[in-house]
């Protein structure tokens, strides 16, 4: 029997990454995260995958980090191990991460949902960061994705208190793309990602590069990076394509070319 703690399968185009530790809510330790990584980096490898999705199941998407684990801790066996290096490797896929959000969105769970691009949810999604009631604090990004989310005195309230976000008041903040029934959720989500699926794979990958460019550098430097995509998908099959089939007033047939 394996004893995987990620299932991956396709659908077309999109490559599904479903969280499988169901007995403990998809609680993350340093296996499962390796896991997703290295599912994800094969996606994006896969030249007939366009999409990835990221889902938990119905009670919980991740609801935080594995405590029995982290307890063993010290400071050097940390430092050592270094564990949020793999989360790292996650901020450099480049096709579109969806993450299907249902029940408990907590701690590492909510760090790795914004890891991913686009967030759809169900109505029933819950977020937050309660690390400061076990005497620690995020650790794989939530204090800086937040704080970009919502700013700085509302990142630094939801924190400190540690209290549940709802999906309304995740909604709010920006934090995520689209809310809708339990039952709806997963469907919603493939909707979502067949419909990107039949985007200009470069262009989508080089639009990600430029938003992501956005969060990080001033106003100057974000419009030369952008200027330099532009330039550059006029060298793609895709463009010439997508322009053809406008003037022709046909639907385009992208090959990522």
């Amino acid at each position: 029997m394996s004893d995987k703690q990620v299932i991956a399968f396709t659908e077309g185009k999109v490559g599904v990454i479903q969280l499988n530790r169901p007995r403990v809510m998809n609680a993350l330790n340093r296996q499962m995260v390796a896991e997703i990584v290295d599912q994800a980096e094969a996606f994006d490898r896969d030249e007939n995958i366009r999409v990835i999705i990221m889902k938990g199941n119905e009670k919980a998407f991740a609801a935080g980090a594995d405590i029995e684990e982290m307890m063993k801790e010290t400071p050097l066996s940390l430092e050592m191990a270094d564990p949020f290096s793999s989360w790292d490797r996650l901020m450099l896929v480049k096709k579109p991460l969806i993450a299907v959000v249902a029940g408990f969105a907590l701690g590492g769970g909510f760090e790795l949902a914004l890891h991913c691009d686009l967030i759809v949810a169900a109505e029933n999604a819950s977020f937050g960061f309660p690390e400061v009631k076990l005497g620690v604090m995020p650790g794989a990004g939530g204090t800086q994705y937040l704080t970009k989310a919502m700013g700085r005195a509302k990142a630094l309230e939801w924190i400190w208190l540690g209290e549940p976000m709802s999906v309304q008041e995740a909604a709010h903040y920006g934090i995520i793309n689209r809310i809708t029934a339990p039952e709806m959720v997963e469907e919603e989500a493939m909707r979502l990602a067949v419909q990107l699926s039949e985007q200009a794979p470069i262009s989508v990958r080089l639009i990600k590069e430029a938003v992501n460019k956005a969060v990080d550098t001033p106003l100057m430097e974000g419009l030369y990076f952008e200027r330099k995509n532009f330039y550059m998908l006029f060298d793609s099959q895709d463009q010439q394509e997508g322009m053809q089939s406008f003037v022709e007033k046909r639907r385009p047939t992208f090959k990522g070319e």
